[in-house]
């Protein structure tokens, strides 16, 4: 049984009652297996927020499915099991770190004793211990980040829901998020997280998805989608007279010169073999010949470049 299963989602709003309703995702189908960290990307108004807040019920789909847990994602039973984090949390300001972590451990089912426990806990878990009884209303928004990844965490959920949890941490804070999100995996815990930070996602996920203007492009194993496809083929030689330059001219995308020898640039491999059969034609020896392989950037670049008019 998958975690979340979204089939053929369409969401529809309407900002204001003067407004016309806008589609904001169209065909979103996704699904999201038992401990694994799911990295959801896409660019700023992809439509990543309003995939969340559909996952917690706090919107209503317009047409298709979405379930949780095999239930509905506004059923009380189903979301005891969810632990959520928003982007841009507000948070009381005159409670204090340890209170806001204990209330909402309160709310998971732990009484009171439990619950400070717990708080505690999931405060020192995500760096803030030192800070457990200082005030909401002094902490930096990566404060603030760290404060609200505890408050996800305190009811140990089976499945961990993050809007943009690296936003407005330094390197050292991304890499601490990064180990608290790997150990939720390790303790069996699911996580699905939203970002445009394509570093973190290429660390620990193990599965990702595209969502560009409100529609997923792609989504499965890192691995797989980023090995599916040839970037370049480059062909290395030593060198080219002009009249060997002149013929391979037409075939090559980029002559690049580096550490001494010559890389050919060819985009597949069927104008490579051509390439090759005309190098030796000039009785140019060939050194090496290597497939590039798409980067994860590459990938989101060329999914959100082909959803631009």
């Amino acid at each position: 049984m998958s975690v979340i299963s979204i089939k053929n989602l369409r969401v529809d709003i309407q900002p204001h009652f003067w407004s016309k309703r806008r589609t904001i995702l169209d065909n979103v189908c996704l699904d999201i297996e038992p401990g694994e960290i799911f990295g959801f990307l896409g660019p700023n108004g992809a439509g990543k927020t309003t995939t969340i807040k559909t996952l917690l019920g706090l919107l209503l789909p317009t047409a298709g499915s979405i379930s949780v847990f095999d239930g509905a994602p506004t059923d009380v039973a189903v979301r005891r099991h969810i632990g959520y984090m928003p982007e841009h949390a507000y948070f009381p300001e005159q409670l204090k770190a340890i209170e806001l972590v204990q209330v909402h451990a309160m709310l998971a089912g732990f009484d009171r004793t439990a619950a400070k426990r717990r708080a505690r806990e999931a405060l020192e878990l995500t760096g803030m211990a030192n800070a457990a009884n200082e005030r909401l209303r002094g902490f930096s928004k990566g404060m603030l980040q760290r404060v609200g990844l505890a408050q996800a965490i305190v009811g140990d959920p089976d499945l961990v829901i993050l809007d943009e949890p690296m936003s407005g941490l330094d390197p050292l804070g991304r890499r601490d998020i990064r180990e608290i999100m790997v150990g939720l995996r390790e303790r069996g815990s699911t996580v699905f997280f939203s970002t445009h930070i394509l570093p973190d996602v290429e660390m620990i996920c193990d599965r990702v998805g595209i969502i560009v203007a409100g529609k997923a492009r792609k989504a499965g194993k890192l691995s797989e989608l980023v090995e599916s496809g040839v970037t370049r083929i480059e062909v290395w030689v030593r060198s080219l007279d002009q009249d060997a330059r002149s013929a391979v001219s037409a075939l090559t995308q980029k002559i690049e010169e580096r550490g001494g020898q010559l890389a050919l640039h060819v985009p597949d491999t069927t104008t490579a073999n051509h390439l090759i059969d005309l190098l030796r034609q000039h009785s140019v020896e060939i050194h090496d010949m290597q497939v590039i392989r798409p980067s994860l950037e590459d990938l989101f670049v060329k999914e959100t470049q082909r959803a631009t008019p």
